[in-house]
This record gives structure tokens, sequence and C-alpha cells, in this order.
């Protein structure tokens, strides 16, 4: 396996007879689906031959947005795709500048603008209006209060009250 893995998304569930899973993405980058895109499943490689993006809410159903009807290669009955139902989708990092990744967030140190210290990152938590940093004690900090972050410390300008229990 390659040193430098993210987390694309994850296999819900088998779909139909011919080995088609659905698949959540948790990655921004919908080229991570596209046919011929190598990821990771289960420690072994394998490659997208097929894909298609499920359609969103419809006559009451569940939201399907950021699902993929998902073909690999390799992979052509229902029983094969059982087998990776549950599992995580990993992919290289891809070097681009500009943005935030989670692996590079995780375990870096918190300071406000201010020079206060406000804990480790554990986690970096989905929110429709703002992505979360976990703090190890349990705070909760929008990514819209980050102004730098780099080599292992994270600098935020957050709102007075914001750490404050």
């Amino acid at each position: 396996m390659q040193e430098r893995l993210l987390e694309v998304g994850h296999v819900v569930r088998a779909h139909g007879l011919r080995g088609e899973v659905v698949v959540r993405l948790v990655s921004n980058v919908a080229e991570r689906m596209s046919p011929g895109s190598a990821l990771w499943c289960k420690g072994s490689p394998v490659v997208v031959e097929k894909s298609r993006t499920l359609p969103g809410k419809r006559d009451g159903r569940e939201d399907t947005s950021g699902f993929w009807l998902v073909s690999f290669a390799g992979v052509s009955t229902r029983e094969e795709a059982e087998q990776l139902a549950g599992a995580e989708l990993h992919a290289e990092a891809r070097e681009q500048g500009g943005g935030l990744w989670v692996h590079e967030l995780i375990g870096s140190e918190v300071w406000s603008i201010s020079g206060q210290r406000h804990g480790r990152v554990t986690a970096v938590q989905a929110n429709p209006a703002s992505d979360l940093l976990v703090l190890e004690d349990g705070a909760l900090v929008p990514l819209r209060f980050v102004v730098d972050a780099k080599a292992g410390r994270v600098m935020v300008d957050a709102p007075e009250g914001l750490f404050e229990l």
C-alpha cells in the first residue's frame, strides 16, 4: 500500500447482480470516480471501470447526492460486490496548493492569533455550514476561522467565547 493515501469514500452496499456497488464519496474531487481511477480497497488496488452519480432526492425518498454507482475491474458478481460492502476507499494524495488537507490538520496544534494554545486536532467533522476541527478536549472550531495552517500548527481567528465552556 502507498504511503500517502487519503480516504475518498466508502462502499455502502452492493447494487444489482453484476458487481456494481453504491459508493459514498467523501472527497470533493469527483474525478476519483472517473473510469480508470486507481483506488485502494481493503489494502488492495481497485480500478474504476464505470461510474455515474445517483440522482438527488425524489418522490420523498432519501437524498442520494454524493452517492455513485460504481463498477470496479474484476468485480462482476453480486457476491463479489457484497464482499466490499462497508469498506473504505483510499487514493493517493494530490499535491495542490491553497487548500486545507484533513491528513495534515489532524495532529496539528491550534493557536489563536493572540498566541493562546487551544489543543491538538483529533479529527475533522463534516458540517453543512463549515467543516469543524475537533480538538482533544472536545471543542469544535469551524474551518472558516482558520487563517493559516502549516507545519503542524493551525492559527485561528475565532470569535470571543468560542473556547469557553
